[in-house]
């Protein structure tokens, strides 16, 4: 079988996304910094926001991360003061993480974030959710698909 030719990197969706991750990451940067959190940590903090007490596997989990990525960032936000971890009641080998006031107080803080994406994109709010929804349905495609081998 003929070697398949090599696409134009611009050509790639993989590199598509990839690329616009790392401008999205460089535009949040210094917001983010402002906030006093990195990048992996305002997503730690927003999967609390969604539901406060998970676990840290349930936080990896939620990210698509490993335990051992999120853990160090969770120990940061925790000293910080943005969080607090406490040992299950119900199951002392798993560590829960609860948002404390700090923590739930800088959710309103990250609108930024989402009105600098919108500006700078020139994307509309229905252009971003339509083409966020079709990230979303690749991702969860390629998970599927990953899970099912």
């Amino acid at each position: 079988m003929a070697d398949a030719p090599t696409l134009p990197l611009d050509s790639q969706l993989c590199f598509s996304i990839y690329s616009a991750a790392i401008a999205i990451n460089r535009a949040y940067k210094p917001m983010l910094d402002d906030l006093g959190v990195t990048y992996t940590q305002y997503l730690a903090l927003s999967a609390l926001w969604e539901r406060d007490g998970l676990t840290i596997s349930a936080i990896a989990d939620r990210l698509g991360l490993e335990p051992s990525t999120i853990t160090p960032a969770v120990k940061r936000l925790e000293a910080a003061g943005f969080l607090s971890r406490r040992r299950s009641t119900v199951d002392e080998r798993l560590v829960e993480v609860f948002l404390t006031p700090k923590g739930t107080e800088l959710q309103p803080k990250t609108g930024c974030l989402t009105d600098a994406l919108l500006r700078r994109s020139g994307f509309t709010i229905p252009q971003m959710i339509e083409l966020n929804e079709k990230v979303q349905s690749l991702r969860d495609g390629l998970v599927r698909t990953g899970s099912e081998r």
